[in-house]
């Protein structure tokens, strides 16, 4: 029995990358999975690998329902009008992973604060840290509805070490102070708010930047320690069936020890520890 049948779940940002494998995985676990981003098919940003459409197909590929929604969420109006449309055609929605985070487009620069441009702060806030509290902002309404919801936000942590990146570790974690105070503002209305930590994962890009595929991954050294985006998929899948997640409301989790708490593996059939630097 798929443990979320009749759920219907939002995922921002899933055009690729986690956000692709999370709507993947939630979709093939029953759940009726509105995928939203900027890239379609024929229109993809930068011409990177992966539209929403291309999820979509994959979640029907797999017998689940996906919906595409086109959507910059740095436009509150296209936000709003996407919770609004799940409204009219839904009349609920369970689950919310705020994935989005648009600051793919800076690539990595490993400069120290003060020579880096202030574009960062706009690009990594507004079009990540914003742009999920947007989303919220919009959603938390019709998600307060149920009788029980979940709202998760993907972001990276490894036990507040600094990550070396400034603004990248500054809006990552305060997506995580974000989930924080939902949880407490949400708890009575029974909304579970939680982080969760992908580790290392072979994104299309990730894959393009070490011009290496998914065949042939293991022949890259510096790819030894990756995992799919499945894997952070199959930890939220596993959240948003837990009947008991509201006892983790307000933590930030990391995908590999979602892996030992609740038993999966990766597609692959490997379990990957936790992500340290």
């Amino acid at each position: 029995m798929k443990s979320l049948n009749g759920k219907i779940a939002l995922v921002t940002g899933a055009s690729r990358g986690a956000g692709r494998g999370i709507a993947i995985e939630l979709g093939k676990a029953g759940a009726t999975v509105y995928v939203t981003g900027r890239s379609t098919r024929g229109n993809s940003t930068n011409d990177w690998p992966g539209t929403i459409d291309d999820t979509v197909a994959e979640i029907e590929t797999h017998g689940g329902k996906g919906v595409a929604v086109r959507c910059d969420h740095t436009d509150d109006s296209e936000t709003k009008s996407v919770i609004n449309q799940i409204r009219q055609e839904q009349g609920r929605l369970d689950i919310l992973v705020n994935n989005v985070w648009g600051a793919h487009d800076l690539g990595v620069d490993a400069k120290p604060f003060w020579e880096l441009p202030l574009k960062h702060w706009d690009t990594m806030f507004t079009a990540g840290v914003r742009a999920q509290l947007a989303t919220n902002h919009y959603a938390i309404p019709l998600l307060r509805e149920n009788e029980k919801s979940i709202i998760i936000h993907t972001t990276f942590w490894e036990d507040g070490k600094y990550t070396g990146q400034f603004y990248y570790d500054l809006a990552k974690n305060a997506l995580i102070r974000m989930a924080y105070g939902l949880s407490i503002e949400l708890k009575q209305d029974n909304v579970a708010v939680l982080a969760v930590s992908p580790g290392f994962m072979r994104t299309e890009l990730v894959l393009k930047h070490h011009e290496a595929d998914e065949e042939h991954w293991e022949e890259s050294e510096d790819l030894t320690r990756t995992e799919t985006p499945h894997y952070v998929g199959r930890g939220i899948t596993a959240l948003a069936s837990d009947p008991n997640v509201m006892e983790k409301s307000g933590q930030v989790l990391k995908a590999g020890d979602l892996a030992r708490e609740y038993q999966f593996t990766d597609i692959d059939g490997r379990y990957i520890p936790p992500f340290s630097l």
